[in-house]
């Protein structure tokens, strides 16, 4: 499994694009998965539905199956929020795991960066960004494409995407970049 991660302020068009890239990694026979950080309380479960109901009275864990998909809901119940590290090793293996956010996570990332934001570039205070999609032309040593160059931008996911192995070694014995 390589591993990538897509970067940038909120509203830069981080979920827009992967929703872009996802179909065109498919069709280069790419099985792609991704883990999604989410910086608020939210939920995946319709309110009054069983498995909600099941939640809502405390089981840590609800998984929910039929014959199309399957979904395992974990309740922290205030434990520590997990790792990048816990996260990944709970995915099915694929060819490539997509981060969206974990800015400060251990793996290489892509900043997505829309002009129209308002916001500063990431990248000169952020040594694991190592590519950049925009749309303006950003003047760095890192290689850059256009937001909607979907082919550039997945050639720039396939070539910057680390192994797993190398986001789960300690710092002091990764590879360097």
């Amino acid at each position: 499994m390589n591993v990538i991660g897509l970067a940038g302020w909120s509203g830069a068009g981080k979920t827009t694009l992967l929703t872009r890239l996802i179909p065109h990694l498919n069709a280069q026979g790419l099985r792609v998965s991704v883990i999604k950080h989410a910086h608020h309380r939210f939920d995946v479960d319709v309110p009054g539905k069983d498995s909600w109901r099941h939640r809502e009275a405390g089981a840590a864990e609800v998984l929910v199956a039929s014959g199309t998909r399957w979904a395992l809901m974990h309740e922290l119940r205030g434990d520590s929020e997990p790792t990048l590290a816990n996260l990944l090793a709970k995915l099915s293996p694929v060819d490539l795991v997509v981060i969206e956010g974990y800015k400060a996570g251990p793996h290489r990332r892509i900043e997505v960066h829309r002009s129209g934001n308002a916001k500063p570039l990431l990248f000169p205070n952020d040594p694991g960004i190592v590519g950049i999609a925009s749309d303006v032309p950003v003047e760095a040593a890192l290689p850059w494409a256009h937001l909607d160059d979907i082919p550039a931008i997945a050639e720039l996911v396939r070539a910057q995407a680390m192994p797993l192995a190398d986001v789960l070694r300690p710092p002091e014995r990764r590879r360097p970049q």
